[in-house]
């Protein structure tokens, strides 16, 4: 008796395959991530710095500005993808076990081989307090992806204001020293307000550049030499006549920039003014609400909503979400929230959407929420 042969055919055999083809590629990635891991940690013991996984800096120079400002000039990693004047970057810290983060404004020209950030003293900051405190040269910092629309772009050296107040001088700062490095200082206004003379962030520097190049007038108003108030209109237009026709660049305490952004309203040259907040714009009333819940869908945590932003409910419960500059900018504290009604405290708007990307720290609840934490 011959015994039956059968063929089974090509496609019978296809999930098979696959399903072996897809525990390969499964077995491939976690052998990847356990050697990139391990590549890591080696990195990690020849160089701080370096990592497959993190963005990195080591920190080379410590410069003592005024007495509640530094420089810490950085060394990045390789990942490093270099950044536009005027943008900031996201610095994480580890304090007492657990990382936090902060934005600060990136003082250095974009072509610089090293990375500087700027950082002023806040009474009772947490990073600020610490980066003062503690860290030194050879200390190694987390960094986030530069970010931020408060660049140059199209705007040339010319008809140029760069306007500031206190620490807001360090994002023009960086916008000056890529101009005078690419040669392209030909009439730029540099207004800075501060409180005294010793309180002037990169005054040597600023007098050196305003020394070296014809195309520069570097204006420091100083509040103890002023015979009024804060920076007006009337002394505005006697110190730069044609401000309302410059592209101008602002950046600095809220009282300041409130009134400059009134005036060039006024002035119909409102497209003209870009801004760059450090502290946050005052936000709109929020009414309080009351028996509303805070539902975390991964934890599966409920939380009663008292007053405060989202992210102030979550600190207060013991949660840890990331995030940076606490004012709706950085977009650090990102979250999905699955369902329920918030209330953005910075424009007023109301969304009710379901599945949508909200910011933690400018969004307060308005219902039950569902968030995907």
């Amino acid at each position: 008796m011959t015994a039956l042969q059968t063929t089974t055919p090509a496609w019978a055999n296809a999930p098979l395959r696959l399903r072996a083809a897809r525990r390969l590629s499964t077995s491939a990635v976690a052998r990847r991530l356990f050697l990139d891991r391990q590549v890591d940690f080696w990195l990690g013991q020849l160089h701080p710095a370096w990592s497959l996984t993190e963005l990195r800096a080591r920190v080379v120079q410590v410069i003592d500005e005024t007495h509640d400002v530094k420089t810490f000039v950085l060394q990045p990693g390789g990942a490093w993808p270099g950044h536009r004047a005027g943008q900031y970057v996201p610095v994480e810290v580890e304090i007492d076990g657990v990382r936090v983060r902060r934005c600060y404004s990136i003082a250095s020209a974009p072509g610089d081989a090293r990375v500087a950030i700027t950082v002023k003293r806040v009474p009772g900051g947490r990073v600020s307090g610490f980066l003062h405190d503690h860290v030194r040269a050879g200390a190694v910092l987390g960094l986030g992806a530069p970010a931020g629309d408060f660049v140059l772009g199209d705007a040339a050296g010319s008809g140029l204001l760069l306007l500031s107040g206190g620490s807001g001088v360090t994002p023009g700062m960086s916008m000056l020293r890529e101009l005078a490095a690419r040669g392209e200082v030909r009439d730029v206004v540099f207004l800075h307000a501060a409180r005294s003379a010793a309180d002037v962030i990169f005054r040597d520097e600023l007098r050196s550049l305003d020394r070296a190049h014809r195309g520069l007038r570097v204006i420091l108003r100083l509040d103890d030499e002023a015979l009024a108030g804060p920076l007006d209109e009337a002394e505005l237009r006697a110190r730069v006549p044609d401000f309302a026709a410059r592209e101008t660049f602002l950046c600095g305490p809220p009282g300041m920039m409130d009134a400059m952004e009134r005036l060039w309203a006024g002035a119909g040259a409102r497209d003209r003014l870009h801004l760059e907040r450090f502290v946050a714009a005052r936000p709109r009333a929020a009414t309080p609400t009351e028996g509303v819940t805070l539902r975390l869908s991964r934890s599966g945590r409920s939380l009663p909503v008292g007053p405060g932003t989202v992210l102030e409910q979550l600190e207060r419960a013991g949660e840890r979400p990331a995030y940076g500059c606490r004012m709706g900018i950085c977009q650090t504290c990102r979250c999905r929230k699955r369902t329920g009604t918030v209330l953005d405290v910075l424009t007023g708007a109301v969304s009710s959407e379901p599945d949508e990307e909200i910011r933690l720290c400018v969004s307060v609840a308005r219902s039950d929420l569902d968030l995907a934490l």
